[in-house]
């Protein structure tokens, strides 16, 4: 089943969130910028939460959870356990947000269109994980660029 594939694949990248947070060795790297780095790691994984929370979470799972966008990007300083704690939070919304969806749910149109045009389910959910994967990657080379 398709789902089984999403669900691993969240699972596993989610997993590798938590993995490249842990590896900050100075948790005030997290928070650092330098010249053309204008987003820190901290700030990227605020940001994959928040965006996998509102678009999994609430609007698939009914989670009530509300977005603030820009604390995403103007949040500091919140201490790597935190920022671990709520990955680990989005592992279990994840996994069981998707679990509760059907084929004929991924069939469905989205009911937003975030991405300024009409799509399914599953086209959004694809979307959703290359954006964490795409997000994943900038952390990965942000810790081992600036982590020193």
């Amino acid at each position: 089943m398709f789902i089984e594939s999403l669900r691993s694949l969240y699972n596993r990248d989610l997993n590798k969130l938590k993995a490249e947070i842990e590896a900050y060795q100075n948790e005030e790297n997290l928070w650092k910028t330098d010249k053309n780095i204008a987003n820190c790691g901290g700030n990227l994984c605020l940001h994959l939460l928040g965006n996998l929370n509102s678009f999994i979470g609430a609007e698939l799972g009914k989670t009530g959870y509300v977005r603030q966008r820009d604390l995403e990007f103007s949040l500091k300083n919140i201490p790597k356990a935190e920022l671990i704690a709520k990955v680990e939070a989005t592992v279990i919304m994840a996994d069981s947000v998707l679990g509760q969806l059907s084929d004929d749910d991924l069939k469905k149109e989205y009911p937003l269109e975030p991405l300024g045009y009409e799509m399914t389910t599953d086209y959004f959910l694809i979307h959703l994980i290359t954006h964490l994967d795409y997000h994943l990657g900038q952390i990965n080379y942000h810790r081992r660029l600036l982590d020193i």
